[in-house]
C-alpha cells in the first residue's frame, strides 16, 4: 500500500491526465490551455507544474497512457487466441470501443494525428496501433492463416482505415452502430484474407468475453463506459 502522500500525488496526476485528455480531445493540442487543464482536475496551476514541465509534457503523458491501454488490451487478445486473425479481430473490436468510450485513448490517438502544431512525439498512439496491426498480420502469415498471395501492405492500410474511421467518425451514443459497422467489415474482409479452414472458425464480431476483458484494461471504460464523454 502506498504512503498517503504518494497516493495523493498519483491521484492528482491521474486527474490531470484525464482533464488534459478531455481538452485535447475537444479542442486539439494548440487550443488546450494549461490553466483549463488544472482547473478541470480541480488543482492549482502549481500542482500541474509539479507533475509536468509544460503542455508538451502533458500531451506526451496522455499519448503514453493511451498506448499503455492499447498494448495491455492487445496482450489480452493475443493470449486468448491461437489464431492471429481472431486476435486481430478481437483487438480491433476492443480498439473501436476504447476510441468510443475512453477519452484518454481517443485523445492519445488524436494527438498523434494532429499535424497543426509540430512537437516531439515519443509514443504516438496512431503509430502504436499501426505496429499492433502489422505484428498480428505477420503472426497470421507465420501461422499459415492467410490466403495465397495476400499483400500485407494494403491489408494493413484497410484494417487501419476501417478501425480508426469507425471508432472516431460514428459519434454520439451510437455504440451499437460502431460495433455493427466493424463486424460487417470483417464479415466481408476475412473470407478473402484467411484460408477457408481458418475463415470457417473466425468470429467477425469478436469473441465477446475476450473483447470485454481487453476493454476492461481501460480505467475509464467498462461498466461506466456509457457515462464517459462521447466523441464530439
Amino acid at each position: 500500500m502506498l504512503p498517503e502522500r504518494q497516493e495523493r500525488a498519483l491521484h492528482t496526476r491521474r486527474a490531470l491526465l484525464h482533464s488534459a485528455a478531455r481538452l485535447f480531445d475537444r479542442h486539439g493540442y494548440a487550443r488546450a490551455k494549461l490553466n483549463d487543464i488544472s482547473a478541470g482536475a480541480g488543482v492549482s496551476p502549481g500542482a500541474l507544474h509539479f507533475h509536468f514541465a509544460n503542455k508538451a509534457a502533458v500531451a506526451a503523458a496522455v499519448e503514453t497512457a493511451g498506448a499503455d491501454i492499447l498494448w495491455s488490451a492487445g496482450r489480452i487478445a493475443c493470449r486468448a487466441n491461437k489464431d492471429a486473425l481472431q486476435a486481430l479481430t478481437d483487438m480491433s473490436q476492443a480498439f473501436v470501443r476504447l476510441l468510443r468510450w475512453d477519452v484518454v485513448a481517443r485523445a492519445g490517438f488524436r494527438l498523434g494525428t494532429d499535424t497543426d502544431t509540430p512537437r516531439a512525439r515519443t509514443q504516438a498512439l496512431d503509430q502504436e496501433w499501426h505496429t499492433c496491426v502489422e505484428r498480428l498480420l505477420a503472426w497470421a502469415a507465420r501461422n499459415n492463416e492467410l490466403s495465397r498471395d495476400v499483400d500485407l501492405v494494403p491489408v494493413t492500410c484497410a484494417v487501419l482505415t476501417a478501425t480508426t474511421g469507425i471508432g472516431l467518425q460514428i459519434t454520439g451514443s451510437a455504440e451499437q452502430r460502431a460495433q455493427n459497422a466493424l463486424t460487417a467489415f470483417w464479415q466481408v474482409f476475412l473470407p478473402g484474407l484467411a484460408t477457408p479452414e481458418v475463415a470457417a472458425r473466425l468470429e467477425p464480431a469478436g469473441r465477446t468475453t475476450v473483447v470485454a476483458d481487453a476493454v476492461a484494461v481501460s480505467r475509464y471504460a467498462c461498466a461506466q463506459a456509457p457515462a464517459a464523454e462521447p466523441a464530439p
